[in-house]
């Protein structure tokens, strides 16, 4: 990173900075090398967390190297962005320097680890029900909102999905809120000071929105415009709330692909089993046939004690990764595995299986399967060289492989991130693998010569 003053601005120049891979553009590249983004962490406002750095090195450790930043201060010890006066209410035109100097120290400990972080502007739940009721925007918590003009409710009681709070209805070509985009707009300039001196940032504009496109597009537009008067170039998304992938909404980011240079589709990982897999697939297909490659991301993979088992959780994060997502991550628990024991174990796992079949040169292979039950594996891999099956449980399955002199096989103990020994296999006979543990789940990776 290069900082230079020139006419009294500041100007930022990135060497290397996050960027879609221009051999393969499914995927990420970050300091100039192809990557896979794999992680997980205890929070999604990981910045307000304060054991971030033991995470940081923890994650680092196993192979990790992405993680969730939510501006939000929902939780139990968080804090708000910006300042009290002594009445007790929050002044908007002054900034919390406690809250932005966590979010400056965070960014800058993930930067100096090559940990990327995906930012979300706006955490959706903080301005509905019980969070609302303490955030700063809330006309009863702040002195410098006039409560008509801006039409702010005193309590929202619905979720989300109802679209209840004019908060999201601000920007001019919806009900061009100008006093209350005032203050929005100095959240966002203030957030962007600071990240915007690093290039381990994505950008997400919301968390699960059901709000409008508009909304969405002056957002990710405004990002887009500070980051290249700034001399950046970033990349950004916006993450909608239907679970289905064939909803419209999750069709806005194609019909705008100049804007939303990447998509995130964490909220396919609501979906179990073949139906998760298909469905990511299918949603690809349309990428192609609306707009281009692009990286797929899952920023959170669900599945612990919420949204799903414990095995779901591990499932959806090894299909993610088998259909040809750029990144996945485990949800915060309770609605996913964190950082834990189970979630350590898969993240090393998975950067092993990428330490020798780096996924940004593979694609997924469902052709060498055969007599492939749904959900039973899932496979991908560089043709004619190497190959991956992915097992969710015990299960059989005969590979339709090119003709090679030499074929060898190795098991991938996820649960153990332990690799099996290496088994000379006769080319010319019909080669089946079998994944013979009930409950475990494995992969056989398949090398040609």
């Amino acid at each position: 990173m290069l900082l230079l003053m020139a006419f009294g601005c500041l100007t930022v120049i990135q060497a290397q900075p996050i960027d879609i891979n221009p051999e393969n553009p499914w995927y990420w590249t970050y300091r100039g090398e192809p990557v896979m983004l794999i992680g997980g962490s205890n929070e999604d406002n990981l910045f307000q967390s304060p054991d971030y750095l033991e995470q940081f090195d923890l994650l680092q450790s196993l192979g990790g190297n992405y993680v969730r930043c939510t501006m939000s201060s929902r939780d139990e010890g968080n804090i708000w962005s910006f300042a009290k006066e002594e009445d007790g209410k929050y002044n908007l035109r002054k900034y919390n320097q406690k809250y932005w100097k966590r979010f400056a120290d965070f960014l800058s400990a993930a930067d100096e680890r090559g940990i990327i972080v995906q930012i979300e502007v706006w955490a959706t739940f903080d301005f509905y029900r019980e969070p609302w009721l303490s955030n700063p925007f809330n006309p009863n918590n702040n002195s410098t909102l006039n409560k008509r003009r801006t039409r702010l409710p005193d309590t929202v009681a619905t979720h989300p999905i109802f679209r209840e709070n004019p908060f999201f209805w601000s920007v001019p070509e919806m009900g061009n809120n100008t006093q209350l985009l005032e203050y929005q707009q100095r959240f966002v300039d203030k957030l962007l000071s600071i990240s915007l001196a690093h290039d381990n940032v994505l950008y997400c504009i919301d968390n699960e929105t059901s709000v409008t496109a508009t909304w969405a597009l002056f957002w990710a537009r405004y990002i887009k415009a500070k980051a290249k008067l700034a001399g950046r170039t970033v990349h950004v998304t916006e993450m909608w709330d239907p679970h289905n992938l064939d909803h419209p909404d999750h069709l806005t980011n194609l019909f705008h692909d100049d804007i939303f240079t990447f998509l995130d589709i964490s909220q396919n990982n609501h979906k179990k089993g073949q139906e998760h897999y298909d469905n990511g697939r299918a949603y690809r297909q349309k990428v192609m046939a609306l707009s281009h490659p692009k990286p797929l991301n899952t920023v959170k993979t669900y599945g612990k004690n919420n949204h799903g088992s414990a095995i779901d959780g591990v499932r959806r994060f090894w299909r993610s990764a088998f259909l040809g997502t750029a990144s996945v991550r485990f949800h915060r628990p309770n609605s996913g595995h964190g950082l834990g024991p189970v979630a350590q174990a898969n993240i090393k796992s998975l950067r092993m299986l990428c330490d020798e079949l780096p996924f940004w040169e593979a694609v997924a292979h469902a052709g060498i399967l055969e007599n492939n039950d749904p959900n039973e594996a899932y496979a991908i891999g560089i043709d004619r060289q190497a190959y991956a099956v992915y097992f969710p449980d015990a299960g059989a399955v005969n590979l339709n492989l090119p003709t090679s002199a030499s074929v060898t096989l190795q098991w991938l103990h996820i649960d153990r991130s332990e690799w099996g020994p290496v088994v000379t296999l006769n080319p010319d006979l019909p080669i089946m693998v079998m994944n013979e543990f009930k409950g475990e789940s494995r992969v056989a990776l398949i090398r040609l010569d």
